[in-house]
């Protein structure tokens, strides 16, 4: 990577057949996490983080929907652009179909259904550093679903493996990337594994091969949820929920983030919001306003 990284990718594609029959007539990063569109969490972590320039990815029966739910980003003060997977044939696959958007350049990919709350120093680290790739690795207790990451006793990653029957260890990677100007080159020399999917874990092997991968340990004051099961996206939405209720912030508001972020001024968004219905959430919005106008 060469200077930080300012590219990011949503990856809100697939088929979500776990969540039939819900996904049915819609994407699943449209299904409300508590009191917003899963797709919004994803969206705040990469600007939270100071990723102004977006490439969303989905199928092209979902991708319409998303982007009259986002737009340009505009009124966020980033740039949202939009792409088509016509089949879900794997995560790395997003890195072929957004080589043009990339350019050479360092980027991140977050996946569109998982959600990010807390420390994500590691993760502001990752966007700094030189050349090579990171991964997030994060404690579960069931490692099998998930790729999992072996380390040494000084966190080097010794082994990645996609969700083995017997884990060497119980650090699951989070559907959260960071790579160099080189992804596009070593995605296309991928072959599809025996499910037909370019995968993430292969892509994060040859990286390890070159010796260029690093780990990041996600603190233990971070949660990470996915949300690709009925159990998950219910318990994703008591998490925000119980978050929101008892601390009156709101968890995923990409306005809020975008305006701590200074990528849109108080007074743009107010003059954004003239026409918005009166939600609790447009309230909200409002009120991070003022405050930030005010210097509190």
């Amino acid at each position: 990577m060469t200077g930080r990284v300012r590219k990011g990718i949503i990856l809100a594609g697939g088929s979500g057949t776990r969540l039939h029959p819900l996904t049915d007539v819609t994407s699943k990063q449209l299904l409300p996490v508590y009191d917003k569109p899963i797709i919004y969490y994803p969206l705040t972590t990469l600007i939270q983080a100071g990723i102004d320039d977006i490439l969303i990815i989905s199928t092209p029966r979902d991708l319409p929907s998303i982007e009259r739910l986002l737009g340009d980003g505009a009124r966020l003060g980033i740039r949202l652009h939009y792409a088509e997977q016509p089949r879900p044939e794997g995560i790395a696959q997003a890195f072929l179909i957004g080589e043009e958007f990339i350019s050479g350049q360092p980027v991140t990919l977050i996946l569109g259904d998982n959600l990010f709350y807390g420390d994500l120093e590691g993760f502001r680290e990752a966007l700094s550093a030189g050349s090579g790739a990171a991964i997030f690795g994060y404690p579960v207790a069931n490692p099998s679903r998930y790729g999992v990451a072996e380390v040494d006793a000084q966190g080097a990653v010794l082994s990645i493996e996609e969700k083995p029957s017997e884990p060497r260890s119980n650090l699951a990677v989070a559907g959260l990337y960071v790579y160099d100007g080189q992804v596009c080159e070593l995605a296309r020399e991928l072959r599809p594994s025996a499910r037909g999917e370019l995968e993430i874990t292969d892509l994060n092997q040859a990286y390890l091969r070159l010796g260029r991968l690093r780990l990041y340990r996600l603190s233990r004051g971070t949660a990470w949820l996915d949300t690709g099961t009925f159990e998950s996206l219910l318990a994703a939405s008591m998490f925000v929920g119980t978050i929101e209720q008892r601390q009156s912030v709101r968890i995923g508001c990409p306005e809020e983030a975008a305006l701590r972020a200074g990528f849109v001024s108080p007074e743009t968004m107010m003059q954004a919001l003239a026409d918005a219905p009166a939600s609790a959430y447009t309230t909200y919005i409002r009120m991070v306003c003022e405050e930030i106008a005010s210097g509190i």
